[in-house]
Formats: C-alpha cells, sequence, structure tokens
C-alpha cells in the first residue's frame, strides 16, 4: 500500500520545484518533505526525484504523480464529508484562456485549479507525459487511454492598427511588405502567424518578430501599432468594430480546432468539468469541423 502524504511530498516537490516550497504548499518542515519522498524512494527501490534547480520527477515519480492525481480526483468524486478540496492540473493554451475557459472553471466550484498554460499545439504533451490530468489541445486523436472531446474552432484573423498598415504597407499587403513589417509571436512554439503567412503568400517570410507571453499583450501591441499578429476574434471583435484594428487581408481567418482531452479512467470524475467546457466552448467558439483555413 503507497503512503498517499508521501505521493502529495513527491507531487509537490516535482511541481513546485523545490523542497522549500513543496513544504510551504503542504504546510509542514523542508525536512518533513525530504524524508517523505526519501520513504517513498526507499520504498520503491528507485530514485524518484531528480534534486537540482529545479527538482523534477524522474519516469517512475511521473507514474507515481499520475496515480496519486488520479486517486485524489476519483475521491472528490465521491464528495466525502469534510473533503478538502482537489487541485486538478491541467493544460490550456493562453488564448482560450483569455476567452473561453475561465468560465467552465468557475462552472465547477468544488475543485481547486493549477493550470499550465502552454501552445495548443503542445499541450498534449503534458498529458502524454502524466503531468496534467486533461489538456486543450489542438491534436484530435486522443492519446492511449484518454478520451477526447471536440470543442470547437477558435477563429484568428490577422490584424494590425490603421497607422501599422499606412507606414509598412502602403501598397497594400504584398509579400514584400510583410517580409519587413514587424510581426507579433507568442513563443517559439507560437506558429499562428506562420501558418496565415504560408497560406495567403505561399513560400516561407520570415518577417522581424516581438515576441510577448501575453494574449492581451498582443492585442495591446497590435492596437498601439508595434506589430500584426493573428488575434482570437472574441479578444478583437469590439476594436475591429471600432476601426482601432483592421484585417491585414480582408476575410482570410485562420480556424484552429481545439479539443479536450482526459485519462479516460478519471472520465466519471472529470464529467463536470468535461460538461463545463463543452457549453462555455459553445457559447464563443464556432462549431467543430473543419475548413480551407484549418490547418
Amino acid at each position: 500500500m503507497l503512503d498517499y502524504p508521501n505521493l502529495a511530498a513527491l507531487a509537490a516537490v516535482h511541481r513546485r520545484g523545490s523542497f522549500d516550497l513543496a513544504a510551504a504548499q503542504l504546510g509542514v518542515t523542508p525536512s518533513a518533505v525530504s524524508q517523505r519522498v526519501k520513504a517513498l524512494e526507499e520504498r520503491m527501490g528507485t530514485l524518484l526525484i531528480r534534486r537540482g534547480q529545479p527538482c523534477v520527477a524522474t519516469e517512475a515519480g511521473l507514474r507515481l504523480i499520475r496515480h496519486h492525481d488520479e486517486v485524489m480526483l476519483m475521491e472528490a468524486a465521491l464528495a466525502l464529508p469534510d473533503a478538502q478540496p482537489t487541485t486538478l492540473r491541467i493544460a490550456v493554451n493562453a488564448d482560450s484562456l483569455a476567452t473561453w475557459v475561465i468560465p467552465a472553471l468557475a462552472a465547477v466550484p468544488d475543485l481547486l485549479f493549477d493550470i499550465v498554460i502552454d501552445d495548443q499545439e503542445v499541450s498534449q504533451d503534458w498529458l502524454r507525459r502524466g503531468e496534467v490530468a486533461g489538456a486543450i489541445t489542438s491534436h484530435p486523436g486522443p492519446l492511449q487511454g484518454c478520451d477526447t472531446v471536440p470543442l470547437g474552432r477558435l477563429r484568428y484573423l490577422a490584424t494590425a492598427s490603421p497607422g501599422f498598415l499606412h507606414r509598412w504597407m502602403p501598397g497594400g499587403a504584398t509579400a514584400d511588405a510583410m517580409r519587413r513589417a514587424p510581426s507579433l509571436t507568442f513563443s517559439d512554439k507560437d506558429r499562428l502567424q506562420t501558418r496565415w503567412l504560408r497560406q495567403h503568400f505561399g513560400g516561407p517570410l520570415v518577417p522581424p518578430t516581438h515576441r510577448i507571453a501575453s494574449s492581451q499583450g498582443f492585442v495591446d501591441a497590435a492596437l498601439a501599432g508595434l506589430g500584426w499578429g493573428m488575434n482570437p476574434v472574441p479578444l478583437v471583435a469590439d476594436a475591429l468594430a471600432a476601426g482601432r484594428l483592421a484585417e491585414i487581408v480582408p476575410n482570410t481567418p485562420l480556424d484552429e480546432a481545439l479539443h479536450w482531452q482526459f485519462a479516460r479512467r478519471t472520465a466519471p470524475a472529470l464529467a463536470p468539468l468535461t460538461r463545463a467546457l463543452r457549453r462555455a466552448a459553445a457559447a464563443v467558439l464556432l462549431p467543430p469541423g473543419t475548413d480551407q483555413n484549418t490547418a
């Protein structure tokens, strides 16, 4: 029988990155956390945490953390008297978090959320490693042992301020103008601008870029004329209607299909969140499906 306080200590060290921060989370001393992890390692006969800056779990450690999370989630679904809220760790892309996910989380008050923010093209990797219980991802195919629920399509538009367009594209959005005009990039994983350029201008274009890891920062940067970027329609609809932003090339949307993926064994426990995500997505996203703009 595994000792669940020891498993909780293991998970806390991995997710907080140090024994001191894990101790603060658990309300015990760093020495107690160290003893719990050491006892678990002796029980399993293998290294579970690689000590360093930060501390990270080994493959064996990640499997135990996944087991701990699944058990805690299933216990939470039992609604036992005086039970403490369970923390659910999920991976969400920043634009979904900024546009439609928060109302879904608020509709499930019996859970605490630990949100990992990562690009929708790689969020599935967090689920594959067992680091999260579920992920909002652009990959439709479920992982082994996981289920997937199509949520809908988040529509993006290539937008810039009128002043930016006047300065950088006085003759229109030609390939040469797009090579020179500064763009906005969320991170090295963000391929939306590249995909849109390839769709509408053919060969590879590599414009200069500002890196801004913030959905609202993207919108603010476009409004200020700092650069052009792919902004989700829910965040820029008002600015477009007011003329403070404009499409670089009219009627050239890029749709990103989103899916909710989660471990099959925890599906009953996650059912309230799954229902809330589907309702919230239906209120904001376009219906699931594909069209010529979806890659």
